[in-house]
């Protein structure tokens, strides 16, 4: 999608937000795929809600763009253009056991300056990659723990009110892979309360779940973290490994040969070389054991 508009790109330009046209989302995912379209960069929270009333009143459609992590999106030319939050200066401030977090700032990193301040408690994260938003959006989590568990405020953008509003934790539903944000809400910022720990009992948690992601995970290959969540009771990646199915392919698209749940873009795999192989796997695993493989990749259809 194009804007073509002068006077809404020089309203969007007073507004402080950038814009940048003709961008390929595939070198904004960390599957590296997706389409083209146009991005428009928010430096200002406040900015959200007078941008948004400019897009809504010209009924231009939009999506908000994390880091593109957990995220496969449809090929050719988007219908739609994506909207990303600027990384602040300083991203995260700490207040004793406090963490205000802003929700461009990226997870790991995160998960570092914190137990550099003998703050703990999130150390299964510090492997997952996006921004803090996506894994507050999707309440992330590994190795028995998940972020929902500290988050004491968060600030957001709620599209149905039109408006910027912030929520208590309570106030949230924190599920597996699921929260109770709705679809069009934009994450701004989090507080997070974390326990005390010393460095070095942080530092050798971070050490064992990283050796742990390495045995495990195919590191270093352009993949979205796992494709399917795991059903009750059981692992999908094990499912889709007794299938025999690691290896896998439909051209660049491939079940990795390390973890069955991880699929991976061995070249130029297109999204829709991607979702055949996801829909493949999903329907042999069904006709096998029974059970349906709910998606924990975020879809963006063209």
């Amino acid at each position: 999608m194009r804007l073509e508009d002068r006077q809404l790109l020089a309203a969007i330009a007073e507004l402080g937000v950038e814009r940048q046209a003709g961008i390929s989302l595939s070198e904004h995912t960390s599957l590296c795929i997706g389409g083209t379209t146009e991005l428009l960069l928010i430096r200002k929270h406040e900015s959200i809600p007078g941008l948004l009333n400019l897009l809504d009143d010209r009924k231009i459609p939009h999506r908000f763009l994390g880091g593109g992590s957990n995220l496969l999106v449809g090929d050719g030319e988007l219908p739609w253009i994506v909207l990303q939050l600027a990384r602040p200066e300083p991203d995260v401030v700490l207040e004793g056991n406090f963490a205000r977090v802003d929700a461009a700032a990226d997870l790991g990193r995160t998960v570092t300056y914190c137990a550099k301040h003998d703050l703990g408690g999130m150390e299964g994260l510090i492997g997952v990659p996006g921004t803090v938003g996506g894994a507050l959006r999707m309440n992330a989590g590994a190795y028995g723990m998940q972020i929902g568990s500290y988050v004491r405020e968060v600030k957001l953008y709620r599209a149905a009110a039109r408006k910027i509003e912030i929520l208590r934790g309570d106030q949230i539903s924190f599920e597996y892979r699921h929260t109770s944000f709705a679809p069009d809400d934009m994450m701004l910022a989090v507080t997070l309360e974390l326990p005390s720990k010393s460095y070095q009992e942080i530092i050798q948690g971070i050490r064992i779940c990283n050796e742990k992601r390495r045995a495990s995970q195919p590191l270093g290959q352009k993949s979205a973290g796992c494709i399917f969540k795991n059903p009750p009771g059981a692992s999908a990646g094990r499912l889709i490994d007794e299938l025999g199915l690691k290896g896998f392919s439909v051209g660049d698209a491939r079940v990795s040969d390390r973890h069955a749940n991880f699929f991976v873009n061995t070249g130029k795999a297109s999204a829709k070389d991607m979702l055949s192989l996801i829909a493949d796997v999903r329907d042999r695993v069904e006709k096998a054991y029974g059970v349906e493989l709910e998606n924990e990749v975020v879809v963006w259809h063209a």
